[in-house]
């Protein structure tokens, strides 16, 4: 029910590309929503905006036409003023109405969660797949937003040669998204028929494979170049890594492992995405062992392992066994380690990718791991045995 200014009447003139935004965000009595609205923030530096206030307020559920109700929005165009703001940008995913709705209201742009992260993603995706991938998930989120006008596909001249007999402009608009989204699908499959193919050949060689996963920012990249040397591009910002990258690593006891980098897990990832990145994230799917990479210093760790754990059971990927890998203990001032259960299974491992501490015993435990799976591949018929059993 209140304002809170992060940089008050902060001027964003003369800095290129920078836009002054606001932030809203609305409690339904979450436990998380604090922890939220600073991830809220993150993203929008990471997409390039300057947070210069934020709205805040309690409800019991959404205002059907302007999501925090005509009261608030009130409040909201006010600050908009104050504070020379060039965007809105809401912790939810808003209703394509309810965009609507605001924008009029506002008359400014209104960004909502799930556009924040695509166009995140959009910045940041570097391979063919990943840009695919990309265009697909914005395609789809465009498509339930479609109004009368909306004209920035590629048509020229008016629709001449591509409008059909008697569409709409709108009909047109989702005619033309329907034919891209069709077409960007059939590139996926052949890409991730490409990845399959890879996958046999490892199996055939049988070959151990493990993918980091984890919630954006946990230091996966870090810890993916400390293992393999691979030089693999980090940043202190949230989804710095979209491409999956794989290299090989010779482990001393086990000999040659194949490692995975993926894209980071975050709240209310958007089911878009989710679906367009299956190909990427299906490296996780078929991994033998996910290390789930977590950052020791978050405040908010817990809320972020189960957030983690949710996207893998979208993606098939929850049944696949996982070692705890607690990073960052340089800046959580505790010591390198490695636990284990009480029938001896590594389930947890110390470490700091950053300064090297517990990156032997990391490499230990992924032995282990591989020398295992190797024993339960020369005796199948035992491990069968044993399943039944």
């Amino acid at each position: 029910m209140h304002k809170t200014p992060d940089i008050p009447k902060k001027k964003v003139a003369g800095q290129g590309e920078v836009l002054s935004a606001l932030l809203v965000g609305v409690d339904f009595g979450q436990s998380d929503f604090a922890s939220s609205m600073e991830e809220l923030a993150l993203l929008a530096k990471s997409a390039g905006a300057l947070p210069v206030a934020t709205i805040t307020t309690k409800r019991s559920s959404p205002d059907a036409a302007l999501f925090i109700g005509s009261g608030k929005a009130d409040e909201v165009q006010a600050a908009i003023e104050q504070y020379a703001c060039d965007l809105v940008i809401f912790n939810h995913a808003l209703s394509p109405a309810q965009q609507r709705n605001l924008e009029r209201k506002l008359e400014t742009g209104v960004v909502d969660r799930t556009s924040l992260i695509l166009d995140i993603f959009a910045q940041r995706a570097k391979s063919h797949e990943g840009k695919v991938q990309v265009e697909l998930a914005q395609l789809q989120h465009l498509s339930t937003r479609l109004v009368r006008g909306w004209t920035h596909l590629e048509r020229q001249k008016g629709g001449i040669g591509l409008r059909g007999p008697g569409e709409t402009q709108l009909e047109t608009d989702r005619r033309l998204i329907g034919e891209r989204v069709r077409m960007l699908r059939s590139r996926l499959d052949k890409l991730q028929r490409q990845r399959e193919t890879q996958r046999r050949s490892r199996s055939r060689n049988h070959i151990f494979s493990f993918s980091l996963v984890g919630y954006t920012n946990a230091g996966k990249s870090t810890l993916f170049n400390a293992l393999t040397k691979a030089g693999t591009y980090v940043a202190d910002q949230l989804f710095a890594t979209l491409d999956t990258t794989s290299r090989r690593v010779y482990l001393e006891e086990a000999g040659n492992v194949v490692v995975s980098d993926t894209v980071g897990f975050v709240r209310e990832l958007p089911h878009q995405l989710v679906a367009a990145f299956k190909a990427t994230l299906e490296e996780t799917i078929h991994a033998d062992l996910l290390l789930h990479v977590v950052d020791a210093a978050s405040p908010t760790r817990r809320d972020q392992i189960e957030q983690v754990n949710l996207v893998l059971k979208e993606i098939g990927a929850d049944d696949v066994p996982q070692l705890l890998v607690l990073n960052k203990i340089d800046l959580a001032d505790l010591n390198p380690g490695m636990e284990r259960d009480e029938y001896g299974k590594i389930q947890r491992v110390l470490v700091s990718a950053h300064t090297g501490a517990g990156m032997d015993l990391l490499r230990h435990a992924v032995a282990e791991y591989a020398l295992e799976a190797k024993r339960q591949h020369m005796q199948p018929d035992t491990a069968d045995a044993g399943s039944a059993s």
